[in-house]
């Protein structure tokens, strides 16, 4: 039976009378005594803190694995506490279980980092809408009237609600919506065109390209800027596919020597 005077310091009323076990546990040495007690103590507030889980539902994470996040908590605020300060357990317990609670939606449940200032907008919008939910009927609360509400600017309620949308990311892989052929959302992005690798040198090269003799220079042009082969190129000149073989390898193995020179 607890005293009057120490339900005054309990804000719940189904809180356990543990002080008198904080006291011996801050006594005792460690051992399996003092395990039993500890573990006594948890079970004791277990239901405070599944009331604490409670209330972070709906939020993207199943209510057991929120269970198991305030119990964590509950076990740290059981080691950590310090009966000689005269605060009442839960007075601590409390913002330690919610706290663990909070970071484990911010280190777990985001996918994209999100910053601080921003899950801050999310949240005021969050339970502003569902405080206006109560009252409108028939629609959603538009941008204005959930800003007059949380008292914030309407350009932070749409960061806020676009916050709402990133709190998981859509996999590249997954199938778009109303497509029955398999297609994803990779299949819609582009690619880096491969020809891009040889701008830098293409243009590196231009300056040596106008000092070679007009063949020659026609011949590199036609071989590595038209991409055309060797034999429409011997074709186009009149000449032996061997011979603008001879002429591209000769124009190339000067060039690089001459930029390779310009290099060093």
């Amino acid at each position: 039976m607890r005293t009057q005077a120490s339900a005054t310091h309990h804000p719940h009323d189904d809180a356990p009378d543990t002080a008198e076990a904080f006291r011996r546990l801050a006594m005792l040495p460690p051992g399996q005594q003092r395990d039993t007690l500890r573990a006594e103590i948890v079970e004791s507030w277990l239901p405070m803190a599944e009331r604490l889980a409670g209330r972070f539902r709906s939020r993207g994470e199943s209510y057991e694995d929120l269970r198991q996040v305030a119990s964590l908590g509950l076990v740290k605020a059981v080691d950590r506490y310090d009966p000689e300060l005269g605060n009442a357990f839960e007075s601590y317990a409390v913002p330690t279980i919610t706290g663990e609670i909070k970071r484990h939606f911010r280190d777990h449940m985001w996918t994209l980092h999100v910053p601080r200032r921003v899950q801050d907008l999310r949240n005021r919008v969050r339970f502003a809408s569902q405080d206006l939910s109560q009252t409108i009927s028939g629609r959603r609360p538009t941008v204005a009237e959930i800003a007059e509400h949380a008292r914030m600017s309407e350009e932070d309620v749409l960061t806020g609600l676009e916050a709402l949308e990133s709190f998981t990311a859509l996999s590249l892989d997954a199938e778009l919506p109303g497509s029955e052929d398999g297609y994803s959302l990779s299949d819609a992005l582009g690619s880096p065109d491969p020809a891009l690798d040889t701008v830098i040198d293409r243009e590196a090269v231009k300056p040596r390209l106008q000092a070679l003799p007009e063949r020659e220079r026609a011949i590199l042009y036609m071989r590595f800027f038209s991409d055309m082969t060797q034999s429409r190129i011997a074709d186009e000149l009149g000449i032996s596919q061997m011979h603008v073989s001879r002429l591209i390898s000769r124009c190339c193995t000067r060039l690089r020597d001459q930029i390779m020179r310009d290099a060093a």
